[in-house]
């Protein structure tokens, strides 16, 4: 029998149901997979609320991605074994539960050297990098780009560790005008603009200006729309100047100096934080409000 979250009518998270459900053994093509660890993607909403429809005639399962080990494999299966750890992106919602079926060819071997744990953070914002950088538009090096709206994670895969930022450019950290919080991404902008910039920005969800960006620490230098490529370039000489295990080093040891003292309970007091955000009455009415393109109800016109 497996834990999985059901959910027959659209709708906030009381429409989710815990069941157990039997799962059988795999058919010709699929393999089942127990999993280790299962993402929880800003996409799940839609499915949810039905802004992306799903047939729910008998149910439906929840959720995209996951990874864990294969317990078994069907007819004509054979780039996967059992025991193999594998993760996946595509195929049937369903994500939500400890044991499924899957089509084979849609799982992904990891490798040794990455966690199951790493795997299911990066696996929906490294595939979107990977197919936005790679597939979209190729870079060979040398471009300068801009990427647009990274957010969702996906940010925290692209991002940079000097920004410039072109004059007129505009910041804010908007999550409290949902009910919710910048819980996730909270050590690293903390870590960048300091404790007492970070209350006021977290509270008030203000939008701010580069100047202002530049003063908290935000960003390392503010220049005109038509000097930024030059500016970029600047940065690039200097860094290909330096050594690059050096300078992979200094970044390691800039990381190992600041590391909090027990980060796995920092983690895991962040995600049971956003959780619990997402689900109370405030967090569900800011999305909804969001989703209706309308102002939450405690905005005064």
């Amino acid at each position: 029998m497996s834990r999985t979250i059901r959910f027959y009518e659209t709708g906030g998270a009381e429409v989710l149901k815990l069941e157990q459900t039997e799962v059988g053994a795999p058919g010709p093509g699929q393999a089942r997979v127990r999993h280790s660890y299962v993402a929880v993607n800003f996409i799940d909403i839609y499915f949810r609320t039905g802004r992306y429809p799903l047939d729910l005639r008998g149910g439906s399962g929840l959720g995209s991605d996951a990874v864990g080990v294969v317990e078994a494999v069907g007819e004509g299966v054979d780039f996967v074994r059992p025991g193999d750890r594998v993760g996946y992106l595509l195929g049937p919602q369903g994500a939500y539960s400890d044991v499924r079926l899957m089509p084979a060819e849609v799982l992904i071997p990891l490798p040794d050297g990455v966690s199951d744990r790493s795997a299911a953070t990066l696996m929906m914002k490294g595939l979107t990098a990977q197919y936005l950088f790679r597939q979209v538009y190729p870079l060979h090096g040398g471009e300068t780009i801009l990427y647009h709206a990274a957010a969702g994670g996906v940010g925290l895969v692209a991002c940079c560790d000097i920004a410039i930022a072109a004059r007129g450019a505009k910041f804010g950290l908007t999550e409290s005008r949902l009910g919710l919080l910048p819980a996730v991404i909270s050590p690293y902008v903390i870590a960048a603009i300091g404790a007492r910039n970070a209350r006021r920005y977290f509270a008030t969800a203000e939008i701010f200006d580069t100047d202002e960006a530049l003063r908290i620490g935000l960003v390392h230098d503010v220049v005109n729309p038509t000097a930024l490529d030059t500016a970029v370039q600047r940065q690039i000489d200097l860094l290909l100047k330096a050594g690059p295990i050096a300078s992979a080093n200094a970044k390691k040891l800039v990381r190992d100096v600041c590391a909090h003292a027990d980060g796995a309970r920092h983690d895991a007091d962040n995600a049971s934080l956003i959780a619990r955000l997402r689900v109370s009455p405030e967090g569900q009415e800011g999305l909804s409000a969001f989703l209706d393109k309308r102002k939450p109800h405690w905005v005064q016109d």
